[in-house]
């Protein structure tokens, strides 16, 4: 079962509508308001809610060894000409883009709000596949026309459990691996595979640094899967939603499959 939705809370709708209509090409489904508006990307819908705390309140670091939430990922062509765009813009990059590894080319910029987004293209070249028919319906996919929600990041501490949980619990499937041998920190990369979607985690050999959900502050707030409700930790959205926190402090709403 895939990933369904990602909310991203925003201090200015209009304004994140403009930034990712514009430079990610998500179509406006429906008819937006002041509070609320939701994006097509493609697997995905990406739903941009009002909050009043903006980014000067978040606990969210852009340290990777914090555990939960790191980045939304998408699938993407002509990278380098759309990072152009980006940048011609005044956007805010972490991470110009570079050729990464497993044969991928990848950049790392924010929206208006702070959340972090990922630009990747190219089939990743795993370093060790686990899943073979995971793999080839990843790639089967194709070049996007428009830019494509591919993944979630997460930092976790142990991929075994989260794996198992998130497998057991909402048919995600262990499909490879990506090795960052360079990283002294002991990087390593983990895909799991919801229908058309991913969680990507990593783990590390260091130590890590942990926060809480902020449902009520600008960022990324949480995903929505299909499946039924877990036995986790909860916290009640600004509009009553009742999210789930799993053991690294990843916040997900269940939603019905349809």
């Amino acid at each position: 079962m895939p990933i369904k939705n990602l909310v991203v809370n925003c201090t200015d709708v209009q304004r994140s509508v403009e930034y990712y209509t514009k430079f990610l090409e998500l179509p406006v489904l429906g008819e937006p308001t002041a509070e609320r508006a939701v994006l097509d990307a493609v697997t995905a819908t990406i739903e941009l809610r009002a909050v009043g705390n903006g980014r000067d309140r978040t606990t969210w670091s852009p340290d990777d060894l914090q555990k939960g939430f790191r980045h939304i990922g998408f699938k993407v062509d002509r990278l380098d000409e759309r990072a152009g765009v980006l940048k011609a813009a005044g956007v805010e990059f972490k991470l110009d883009p570079l050729d990464a590894e497993g044969k991928v080319r990848i950049c790392f910029f924010y929206d208006p709000d702070g959340t972090l987004l990922e630009m990747i293209q190219g089939d990743l070249q795993y370093a060790a596949v686990l899943d073979a028919d995971g793999v080839a319906r990843e790639r089967a996919l194709g070049v996007p026309r428009r830019p494509r929600f591919d993944h979630v990041a997460v930092t976790i501490e142990d991929r075994d459990k989260t794996s198992e949980f998130y497998r057991d619990n909402y048919g995600f499937s262990f499909i490879g691996t990506i090795e960052q041998p360079h990283d002294q920190r002991g990087f390593h990369i983990g895909y799991l595979k919801g229908g058309d979607t991913v969680l990507e985690v990593f783990t590390y050999e260091v130590e890590k640094s942990s926060r809480g959900p902020q449902l009520d502050v600008a960022g990324f707030a949480y995903a929505e899967l299909a499946g039924d409700p877990p036995d986790l930790p909860t916290q009640n959205a600004p509009d009553g939603t009742k999210v789930y926190v799993d053991r690294d402090g990843f916040a997900f709403a269940v939603g019905s499959e349809a």
